[in-house]
């Protein structure tokens, strides 16, 4: 419910302001990314979509992304043009009242077919309440967390599944090898070529002879940042026990990521992923809060609940 009151405030389709602009905006960086034509596009989006109206017209009235979704998948089906601007990239990613990514909701469905409907179309079912939140509480809760606190799980809703615990990582590497990183939970990014490139890996890599790992091994290590088995690799295991005795306390298992957010339908400035978890968080806070005969103990249990997952 707290995710739902900050992403959406309970809307299932929510109204995007300025949505107009930023599709325009987008079709032209396209345009200008494939060489075509203004004139062309121009004609494109000129001609009548099924239900009458040009393409131009419906996009000049699209208010929210449900709508947005279906004027180009009929665009692209029916325009010529339409397959050579967008193929099958929708420029809409995030659907339905929890605003789940589409990869996300590509991917479970992949994994646990069993649970999809025969013949499903995935976008509608993504922008529906039900299936907007059955996706959006799989990505919250379908994966095992070692966090002991749930801001953490609300961190990772927005940066990535193991994002804090990356984090937290990044910065017991930053500790022992002495060279500074971004803790943006990010750990294997992949430059052009789709090679693994990052300061976080080579900061790890130069600690290769204090952690008795060869270079090889700390690589198959860091490449299950996106898995609970990171956490129990040597790699993990041995930086934490090194950081730790260098501090002379316990380092920190999750930290909350430091990443920007950007995008086009973000338009105030200096949010992070740290802003996000905080409001989602008060917000669940607020919510238990309004129960004013509840327990800590049940507070505690609410918690524990959440912090475990599915």
């Amino acid at each position: 419910m707290a995710v739902i009151a900050q992403e959406s405030g309970f809307q299932v389709d929510p109204v995007v302001p300025g949505l107009p602009g930023i599709v325009w905006d987008e079709i032209e960086r396209r345009r200008d990314r494939y060489g075509v034509p203004t004139v062309l596009l121009e004609t494109a989006v000129s001609m009548r979509s099924p239900d009458g109206r040009t393409y131009k017209v419906r996009i000049d009235a699209v208010r929210t992304e449900r709508e947005l979704s279906a004027i180009f998948e009929d665009f692209i089906q029916k325009v010529p043009l339409g397959g050579r601007l967008f193929g099958h990239l929708n420029p809409v990613r995030t659907l339905g009242p929890m605003q789940v990514s589409v990869d996300f909701i590509d991917n479970f469905a992949k994994e646990h077919p069993e649970r999809m409907p025969s013949d499903s179309n995935l976008r509608a079912i993504g922008f529906s309440r039900r299936g907007g939140i059955y996706f959006g509480a799989a990505h919250l809760f379908a994966y095992a967390a070692p966090y002991d606190a749930p801001i953490y799980r609300f961190a990772d809703y927005n940066a990535g599944r193991y994002a804090s615990r990356n984090a937290a990582l990044q910065n017991a590497i930053a500790r022992l090898s002495g060279i500074p990183l971004v803790l943006d939970g990010i750990v294997v990014p992949r430059d052009a070529s789709g090679t693994p490139s990052s300061e976080t890996i080579r900061a790890a890599l130069s600690l290769g002879p204090q952690l008795k790992l060869d270079q090889a091994q700390m690589l198959r290590d860091l490449q299950l940042s996106g898995t609970a088995d990171l956490g129990r690799t040597a790699l993990y295991i041995r930086v934490f026990e090194q950081a730790d005795q260098r501090a002379g306390r316990s380092v920190p298992r999750a930290l909350i990521p430091q990443v920007k957010l950007s995008g086009p339908k973000i338009h105030r400035r200096n949010l992070t992923t740290k802003w996000f978890a905080e409001r989602v968080d008060s917000r669940y806070r607020a919510c238990l809060a309004r129960a004013e005969a509840q327990s800590i103990q049940a507070r505690k249990n609410a918690d524990n609940a959440l912090m475990a997952g599915w």
